[in-house]
């Protein structure tokens, strides 16, 4: 297939790129590049150093003989750029990775959260937009989040996008019918994401738009098997306070002798999934499109779930070091429970990389490796979810004081 990876240039963005052209797809990225001016922004860097993209895929091609064609192009911006380059190549498929994907940037300030709305919604709708005015037949695979669901307990698995309920009618009777699992964002973000599917559930059913929605959890990890061929091909890990997820963060954490900040209690449960799953749920949701004229697919895309705090304490184990008790920046619940189902892409072939299996690696591999790339100051989340919160934040050289050791 001719595939077009928007964003292909970011952390799940880049690795898909690879994995698909090495299955044997043409692959053209298009992308604003904007992720590495946000570094510039932010004033940090990825932990493991970044080529441009141009010499990136130079590397793959002279490894593997395959190009990836990358298009600067800004989705959200220049909607006629994108809408003649869709015309000109017409891909069979596209894989949309372009939007603004972490929380607490989305929560930095005003300018922070209209940026975010302003570039996720925006992009979202011009490439659907786009394919209805060409006739554009193309499977749209999305990269969307388990946080349209929110974190709420409701002492019930999520099913993969779609809750049966019974309406009771003006006459008595109970009817079934499936509806969008309820949205319940919580943040800017979150909230573009759920934007995200009320425009695909629109222009699925106006228009015949084939598009897969996966409803992603946090990804940790940072080699695929494509990424490891060599040491310029390697992935973004990204580990401060705005873009570094859980996970990732407490790896380089427990690699520097920097104590693992768990925010509030640690109770929060998050979904999650490793990289290399990432890539390969993206390609077998390429390989199982819906029909025309069909409903929007919805997969969660998640192969275990981990309350924050016993993530830290296993890494504490493994690695010696000592857990920081901090003050939550997020407006969230202490504590919640997360059933999730996923028996879609386990049925679909799935075979799931778990955290036992996998995490020692990526402490040896990459975290201990680059730990001298890291600047200290930037590892605590200081970005907070509202002006109270904010207030109740106090500020050392390193970032957020903390409240306890243990």
């Amino acid at each position: 297939m001719k595939i077009a990876v928007l964003g292909g240039d970011g952390f799940v963005g880049w690795p898909t790129s690879l994995h698909l052209s090495d299955a044997g797809h043409e692959i053209h990225i298009l992308d604003n590049l904007s992720r590495r001016w946000i570094d510039t922004e932010l004033g940090v860097q990825s932990l493991t150093p970044m080529d441009s993209i141009q010499e990136r895929t130079r590397i793959w091609h002279a490894e593997t003989g395959r190009r990836i064609h990358f298009h600067l192009i800004d989705l959200a911006k220049d909607y006629e750029l994108l809408k003649g380059w869709l015309s000109r190549n017409r891909p069979d498929a596209i894989v949309h990775f372009a939007e603004q994907r972490a929380a607490p940037y989305s929560m930095k300030s005003d300018r922070h959260k209209n940026y975010t709305v302003s570039n996720n919604v925006n992009a979202t709708h011009n490439l659907l937009n786009a394919l209805v005015e060409l006739d554009l037949d193309a499977h749209l695979v999305h990269l969307g989040t388990m946080g349209v669901y929110g974190y709420s307990t409701v002492g019930a698995a999520i099913p993969e996008g779609y809750l049966p309920v019974g309406i009771e009618t003006a006459d008595g009777r109970t009817v079934s019918q499936e509806i969008l699992y309820p949205s319940n964002p919580g943040s800017i973000y979150h909230m573009t994401k759920c934007l995200d599917q009320q425009l695909f559930q629109f222009y699925a059913k106006n228009d015949g738009l084939r598009i897969t929605d996966l409803h992603q959890g946090i990804v940790w990890g940072t080699h695929t098997e494509q990424t490891r061929r060599h040491a310029q091909l390697i992935n973004r890990f990204d580990y401060d306070g705005d873009y570094g997820t859980v996970l990732n963060r407490f790896l380089i954490q427990a690699a520097i002798g920097y104590p693992l900040t768990v925010h509030g209690t640690g109770g929060q449960t998050r979904a999650f999934i490793h990289i290399q799953d990432s890539v390969r749920c993206i390609e077998i949701a390429l390989n199982n499109p819906p029909a025309r004229s069909s409903r929007v697919e919805i997969f969660n895309q998640m192969t275990e779930t981990h309350r924050v705090r016993a993530l830290a304490e296993m890494i504490a184990r493994m690695s010696g070091s000592k857990i920081a008790w901090l003050p939550n920046p997020r407006k969230e619940a202490p504590e919640n429970e997360l059933v999730v189902k996923n028996e879609k892409f386990l049925g679909l072939g799935l075979e799931p990389t778990t955290l036992g299996e996998g995490l020692l690696g990526e402490i040896v591999d990459v975290a201990k490796k680059y730990a001298y790339r890291v600047d200290r100051s930037r590892v605590p989340a200081v970005s907070a979810w509202t002006r109270d919160i904010a207030a109740k934040v106090e500020h050392d050289p390193e970032g957020v004081r903390l409240k306890s050791v243990s």
